[in-house]
């Protein structure tokens, strides 16, 4: 199983911790381009209008300046720098090792600087925009679709379930393609942005604490316990299958879980 996951817009700097080292990082075929983008955010983040050509608010220009330093700066593992909703209910510290395990193993960031990330890998706090238009490297989310593409086409096995937790401008970066898109789920939350994001890392959450299922019903079936939910097949070839998703009220009775099984299957 194959979790993708945007990353977060808060994020928390390491106070200490060895520099970055583009080298280190997962998907070593990225390394060039994370290398331009790298270089692209030092030079503009020195800049007075920073903020808007990274796409960020102007009160955040204290954020915008740590790009100055992205290869002097101590690092921490990727989950604990992201720590937005979707991190903060994923709550990765207070998982049982075995969980821990899986988390790392399954779970991807798409992320605008670095390309696609594993937890485990040391990167710095940043600031910019999925949408930005770096000088000398165009739009970030078009831009890194080639990579990607080489990068996670080669990670995922043929059929492997995908579940795909991402916003929508991190989904452009990268689609399932052939295959891989046979058991490509997408989960949508209705509701307000936060909301969404806290259910979406309860939902990485509940997939973590066991097995991987290996289909887009035996997914649904797993998290019918937690959720309300319903399951929508794809409307055509290589498009995703749909998981809505709401939490269920607290103290749901199990009449209301048993159906959500049964609209699962």
């Amino acid at each position: 199983m194959l979790i993708l996951l945007p990353p977060s817009e808060g994020k928390t700097p390491a106070r200490r911790g060895r520099p970055l080292d583009l080298s280190s990082l997962s998907f070593p075929s990225l390394t060039a381009r994370r290398e331009s983008v790298i270089t692209a955010l030092e030079q503009v983040s020195g800049q007075l209008d920073a903020p808007a050509v990274l796409g960020v608010s102007a009160a955040l220009d204290d954020q915008v300046r740590r790009n100055l330093e992205l290869r002097t700066a101590p690092t921490a593992a990727a989950v604990q720098v992201y720590s937005g909703v979707l991190y903060q209910a994923l709550d990765h510290a207070s998982l049982d090792s075995a969980a821990k395990r899986r988390a790392n193993r399954a779970i991807v960031v798409i992320s605008a600087a670095f390309g696609a990330l594993r937890l485990t890998d040391r990167v710095p706090a940043y600031r910019v925009h999925v949408c930005a238009h770096l000088p000398g490297v165009g739009p970030l989310a078009r831009g890194w679709r080639g990579a990607l593409a080489d990068a996670l086409d080669a990670a995922v096995k043929p059929r492997e379930l995908i579940v795909d937790c991402r916003s929508t401008t991190y989904a452009a970066m990268w689609r399932p393609t052939d295959e891989r898109a046979h058991a490509w789920v997408q989960v949508v939350v209705p509701g307000a942005s936060h909301n969404a994001k806290h259910t979406r890392g309860l939902v990485t959450r509940a997939l973590v604490q066991a097995e991987a299922p290996r289909s887009p019903g035996a997914l649904a079936e797993r998290l019918s316990e937690h959720f309300d939910l319903e399951l929508t097949a794809p409307p055509r070839a290589g498009r995703p299958w749909t998981l809505a998703v709401q939490e269920l009220p607290h103290g749901a009775s199990a009449d209301a879980r048993d159906e959500a099984v049964t609209a699962a299957r």
